[in-house]
Protein backbone atom coordinates (compact mmCIF):
# COMPACT_ATOMS: atom_id res chain seq x y z
CA UNK A 1 0.00 0.00 0.00
CA UNK A 2 2.63 2.20 1.00
CA UNK A 3 4.47 1.31 -2.76
CA UNK A 4 1.39 2.30 -4.03
CA UNK A 5 1.01 5.54 -2.74
CA UNK A 6 4.57 6.45 -3.07
CA UNK A 7 3.98 5.70 -6.98
CA UNK A 8 1.18 8.23 -6.88
CA UNK A 9 3.92 11.39 -6.03
CA UNK A 10 2.74 14.33 -4.05
CA UNK A 11 -0.92 14.77 -6.27
CA UNK A 12 -2.21 11.60 -3.77
CA UNK A 13 -1.53 13.52 -0.51
CA UNK A 14 -4.64 15.13 -0.88
CA UNK A 15 -6.58 11.88 -1.60
CA UNK A 16 -4.99 10.61 1.78
CA UNK A 17 -6.61 13.62 3.39
CA UNK A 18 -9.74 13.15 2.06
CA UNK A 19 -9.77 9.57 3.35
CA UNK A 20 -8.65 10.01 6.82
CA UNK A 21 -11.72 12.98 7.02
CA UNK A 22 -13.93 10.38 5.19
CA UNK A 23 -13.37 7.88 7.30
CA UNK A 24 -13.52 9.99 11.17
CA UNK A 25 -17.02 11.02 9.59
CA UNK A 26 -18.18 7.48 9.15
CA UNK A 27 -17.00 6.39 12.10
CA UNK A 28 -18.04 9.26 14.31
CA UNK A 29 -22.15 9.11 12.23
CA UNK A 30 -21.89 5.44 13.32
CA UNK A 31 -21.23 6.07 17.19
CA UNK A 32 -23.93 9.05 17.22
CA UNK A 33 -26.38 7.69 15.05
CA UNK A 34 -26.97 4.16 17.21
CA UNK A 35 -30.88 3.97 17.52
CA UNK A 36 -30.57 3.57 21.17
CA UNK A 37 -28.77 6.78 22.01
CA UNK A 38 -30.91 8.68 19.82
CA UNK A 39 -34.08 6.28 20.58
CA UNK A 40 -32.96 4.93 23.87
CA UNK A 41 -35.95 2.19 24.77
CA UNK A 42 -38.16 2.85 27.58
CA UNK A 43 -38.24 6.31 27.72
CA UNK A 44 -41.75 7.34 26.23
CA UNK A 45 -43.23 4.60 28.38
CA UNK A 46 -41.00 5.93 31.51
CA UNK A 47 -42.78 9.41 30.83
CA UNK A 48 -46.28 8.42 29.92
CA UNK A 49 -46.06 7.28 33.70
CA UNK A 50 -44.76 10.19 35.07
CA UNK A 51 -47.75 12.17 33.44
CA UNK A 52 -50.25 9.74 34.57
CA UNK A 53 -48.83 10.06 38.50
CA UNK A 54 -48.23 13.74 38.15
CA UNK A 55 -44.85 13.89 38.56
CA UNK A 56 -43.84 15.59 35.77
CA UNK A 57 -42.12 19.01 37.16
CA UNK A 58 -39.24 21.52 35.73
CA UNK A 59 -36.12 19.41 37.44
CA UNK A 60 -37.61 16.70 35.56
CA UNK A 61 -38.07 18.29 32.45
CA UNK A 62 -34.35 19.56 32.43
CA UNK A 63 -32.68 16.58 32.96
CA UNK A 64 -35.23 14.87 29.85
CA UNK A 65 -33.87 17.47 27.50
CA UNK A 66 -30.16 16.61 28.75
CA UNK A 67 -31.30 12.76 28.08
CA UNK A 68 -30.92 12.33 24.52
CA UNK A 69 -32.66 13.07 21.14
CA UNK A 70 -35.76 12.12 22.05
CA UNK A 71 -35.74 13.28 25.62
CA UNK A 72 -35.55 16.79 23.78
CA UNK A 73 -38.67 16.13 22.15
CA UNK A 74 -40.54 14.35 24.50
CA UNK A 75 -39.71 17.67 26.73
CA UNK A 76 -40.74 20.21 23.76
CA UNK A 77 -44.04 18.29 24.40
CA UNK A 78 -44.31 18.45 27.94
CA UNK A 79 -42.90 22.12 27.99
CA UNK A 80 -46.00 23.21 25.52
CA UNK A 81 -48.87 20.50 26.50
CA UNK A 82 -51.02 23.68 27.95
CA UNK A 83 -50.79 25.00 24.61
CA UNK A 84 -53.92 24.52 21.55
CA UNK A 85 -53.15 21.81 19.41
CA UNK A 86 -51.61 23.29 16.60
CA UNK A 87 -49.20 25.94 18.57
CA UNK A 88 -47.93 22.83 20.36
CA UNK A 89 -47.53 21.04 17.03
CA UNK A 90 -45.79 24.25 15.87
CA UNK A 91 -43.04 24.07 18.87
CA UNK A 92 -42.56 20.16 18.45
CA UNK A 93 -41.85 20.44 14.87
CA UNK A 94 -39.45 23.13 15.23
CA UNK A 95 -37.70 20.98 17.87
CA UNK A 96 -37.76 18.05 15.40
CA UNK A 97 -36.21 20.30 12.63
CA UNK A 98 -33.11 21.11 15.40
CA UNK A 99 -32.90 17.62 15.68
CA UNK A 100 -32.82 16.93 11.96
CA UNK A 101 -30.18 19.32 11.29
CA UNK A 102 -27.67 17.73 14.53
CA UNK A 103 -28.18 14.15 13.20
CA UNK A 104 -27.21 15.01 9.89
CA UNK A 105 -24.14 16.34 11.31
CA UNK A 106 -21.43 15.78 9.28
CA UNK A 107 -23.29 14.02 6.16
CA UNK A 108 -22.84 17.17 3.73
CA UNK A 109 -19.04 17.02 4.64
CA UNK A 110 -19.40 13.44 3.55
CA UNK A 111 -20.87 14.12 0.33
CA UNK A 112 -18.50 16.51 -0.48
CA UNK A 113 -15.56 14.10 -0.42
CA UNK A 114 -17.69 11.73 -2.13
CA UNK A 115 -18.25 14.44 -5.07
CA UNK A 116 -14.69 16.14 -4.92
CA UNK A 117 -12.48 12.87 -4.89
CA UNK A 118 -12.62 11.72 -8.50
CA UNK A 119 -11.59 15.00 -9.22
CA UNK A 120 -9.02 15.52 -7.11
CA UNK A 121 -7.82 12.01 -8.85
CA UNK A 122 -8.50 13.14 -11.96
CA UNK A 123 -6.09 15.73 -11.15
CA UNK A 124 -3.61 13.52 -10.08
CA UNK A 125 -4.17 11.55 -13.51
CA UNK A 126 -3.80 14.85 -15.20
CA UNK A 127 -0.23 15.47 -13.41
CA UNK A 128 0.70 12.18 -14.49
CA UNK A 129 -0.04 12.30 -17.97
CA UNK A 130 1.92 15.64 -17.96
CA UNK A 131 4.92 13.97 -17.06
CA UNK A 132 4.70 11.16 -19.32
CA UNK A 133 4.66 13.56 -21.82
CA UNK A 134 7.28 15.74 -20.87
CA UNK A 135 9.65 12.65 -20.49
CA UNK A 136 8.41 11.60 -24.20
CA UNK A 137 9.63 15.12 -25.65
CA UNK A 138 13.10 15.26 -23.54
CA UNK A 139 14.47 11.47 -24.23
CA UNK A 140 12.08 10.03 -26.67
CA UNK A 141 11.17 6.31 -26.11
CA UNK A 142 14.36 5.53 -24.87
CA UNK A 143 13.42 6.02 -20.47
CA UNK A 144 11.20 3.72 -20.24
CA UNK A 145 11.59 4.56 -16.17
CA UNK A 146 10.15 7.92 -16.64
CA UNK A 147 7.30 6.72 -18.43
CA UNK A 148 6.24 4.58 -16.51
CA UNK A 149 6.53 6.71 -13.40
CA UNK A 150 4.26 9.62 -14.99
CA UNK A 151 1.66 6.23 -15.95
CA UNK A 152 1.89 5.64 -12.18
CA UNK A 153 0.99 8.94 -10.86
CA UNK A 154 -1.85 8.49 -13.64
CA UNK A 155 -3.37 5.37 -12.73
CA UNK A 156 -2.57 5.66 -8.72
CA UNK A 157 -4.36 8.86 -8.48
CA UNK A 158 -7.22 7.51 -10.60
CA UNK A 159 -7.67 4.23 -8.62
CA UNK A 160 -7.50 6.31 -5.56
CA UNK A 161 -10.04 9.04 -6.18
CA UNK A 162 -12.42 6.38 -6.73
CA UNK A 163 -11.53 3.82 -3.61
CA UNK A 164 -12.24 7.28 -1.74
CA UNK A 165 -15.62 8.43 -3.52
CA UNK A 166 -17.19 4.88 -3.81
CA UNK A 167 -17.27 4.15 -0.04
CA UNK A 168 -18.20 8.07 0.69
CA UNK A 169 -21.19 8.07 -1.47
CA UNK A 170 -22.47 5.04 -0.03
CA UNK A 171 -22.11 6.09 3.73
CA UNK A 172 -23.64 9.11 2.78
CA UNK A 173 -26.76 7.48 1.25
CA UNK A 174 -26.77 5.04 4.36
CA UNK A 175 -26.88 7.42 7.03
CA UNK A 176 -29.26 10.31 4.91
CA UNK A 177 -31.85 7.20 4.95
CA UNK A 178 -31.42 6.11 8.86
CA UNK A 179 -31.73 9.87 9.68
CA UNK A 180 -34.77 10.14 8.31
CA UNK A 181 -36.00 7.06 9.87
CA UNK A 182 -34.83 7.87 13.22
CA UNK A 183 -36.60 11.44 12.66
CA UNK A 184 -39.65 9.41 11.64
CA UNK A 185 -39.60 7.77 14.76
CA UNK A 186 -38.63 10.50 17.46
CA UNK A 187 -41.95 12.16 15.64
CA UNK A 188 -44.01 9.41 15.88
CA UNK A 189 -43.21 9.03 19.63
CA UNK A 190 -43.91 12.82 20.36
CA UNK A 191 -46.94 12.29 18.72
CA UNK A 192 -48.05 9.50 20.88
CA UNK A 193 -47.29 11.38 24.23
CA UNK A 194 -48.97 14.12 22.95
CA UNK A 195 -51.83 12.13 22.38
CA UNK A 196 -51.74 10.69 25.64
CA UNK A 197 -51.72 14.13 27.79
CA UNK A 198 -54.64 14.99 25.45
CA UNK A 199 -56.56 11.90 26.57
CA UNK A 200 -55.15 12.44 30.47
CA UNK A 201 -56.40 16.40 30.19
CA UNK A 202 -60.21 15.84 28.87
CA UNK A 203 -60.29 12.51 31.62
CA UNK A 204 -59.18 14.99 34.28
CA UNK A 205 -61.90 17.66 33.31
CA UNK A 206 -64.48 14.69 33.06
CA UNK A 207 -63.34 13.95 36.29
CA UNK A 208 -63.53 17.36 37.67
CA UNK A 209 -67.13 17.65 35.93
CA UNK A 210 -68.21 14.65 37.56
CA UNK A 211 -67.48 16.17 41.04
CA UNK A 212 -69.13 19.23 40.36
CA UNK A 213 -72.38 17.79 39.12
Amino acid sequence: MWELLKAGDWPVIPLVLCSILALGIVLERAWSLQRRRVLPPGLLQEVQNWCAAGQVDAARIHSLRLHSPLGRILAAVLMHGGEDRQRQRENVEDTGRHLALELERYLNMLGTLATVSPLIGLFGTVIGMIETFNAISLTGLGAPEKLASGIAIALVNTAFGLFVAIPSYVFHRYYRGRVDELVADLERQAAELAEALAQLSARLHRDRAAMRA
